[in-house]
């Protein structure tokens, strides 16, 4: 668990899994060889040899009388074609209380999209049925995500929707927002389509102090150094790679603290200016 405070805003990192692995699962270019090319990453977010540390983890946001997680990670018990998501059993709801959360105290669940990893603490199993975990939130899904991904007939996108967004649809907890919704007068969302065609990041603002959640624009810090690298996922390739070199060139060398929705502890940092690209700076 890590923790933050932006102005009034104060920001709670809490990890369901933490991995050290190749990163060509997820970014096809991250080979062993390409990693190693760039030693800034180390030691947070790459191993000497060129695996790259990587985070499945939630952002929770205290802003004024709303209590905000942000991305809801994988799940326990959801069956998925990807072997290390499996059947999940993790602490990560015990995790959450023990943070401060327990799950009836939050206010609102955002996804930044709905993919499988972004949404799977939205239910959880009860008596064989899915049913919502946060049962007092609204759960914010955009509705372009929505409109996109909820007539999807494939197994690897269907499943998750069909456990971890629809039931919570079903339940009339669902609010569908635009990709420029404010939730509170300090935190707000931000269109970066690319990676899917409704993602958007998290904007905060407080008393002068300023920070943004990346959601999957980018996956890991090596894509600031390479917007050019796309995730294997990246539903618009060339989108993906003008909305990350847009979002760089916005951020760079600015009071912004990044928050990276994937980025291994410590997650958090600034874009700094490195020639033609830029480098993530802890």
């Amino acid at each position: 668990m890590n923790r933050w405070t932006i102005g009034e805003v104060k920001i709670t990192r809490v990890v369901e899994m933490e991995t050290a692995s190749k990163g060509t699962f997820v970014l096809p270019d991250a080979t062993l060889e390409n990693i190693q090319r760039e030693p800034w990453l180390q030691p947070h977010f790459a191993e000497a040899g060129g695996r790259v540390r990587m985070s499945i983890h939630a952002l929770i946001l205290d802003s004024g009388n709303r209590r905000i997680v942000v991305d809801t990670c994988l799940g326990n018990d959801k069956p998925r074609m990807n072997p290390p998501w499996n059947m999940l059993q993790t602490s990560f709801l015990k995790d959450l209380a023990q943070a401060g959360f327990p799950r009836d105290s939050i206010t609102d669940v955002l996804c930044t999209h709905l993919h499988v990893d972004h949404v799977g603490w939205n239910t959880m199993l009860v008596d064989g049925r899915w049913v919502p975990t946060f049962t007092k939130a609204k759960y914010l899904i955009g509705r372009k995500e929505w409109a996109h991904w909820s007539v999807m007939e494939d197994k690897f996108t269907k499943d998750p929707i069909d456990d971890s967004v629809r039931p919570v649809v079903d339940a009339g907890l669902a609010q569908f927002v635009e990709d420029t919704h404010r939730i509170t007068d300090e935190v707000w969302l931000e269109p970066t389509p690319g990676h899917t065609p409704g993602h958007f990041s998290v904007r905060i603002s407080s008393r002068g102090q300023d920070a943004v959640i990346t959601g999957d624009l980018m996956h890991h810090p090596v894509q600031c150094a390479h917007p050019e690298w796309n995730c294997g996922f990246d539903s618009i390739p060339e989108q993906a790679r003008a909305t990350r070199r847009a979002f760089c060139e916005r951020y760079a060398d600015r009071p912004v603290l990044v928050f990276g929705t994937h980025f291994a502890t410590p997650s958090a940092g600034y874009i700094t200016k490195n020639g033609d690209a830029w480098h993530f700076r802890v």
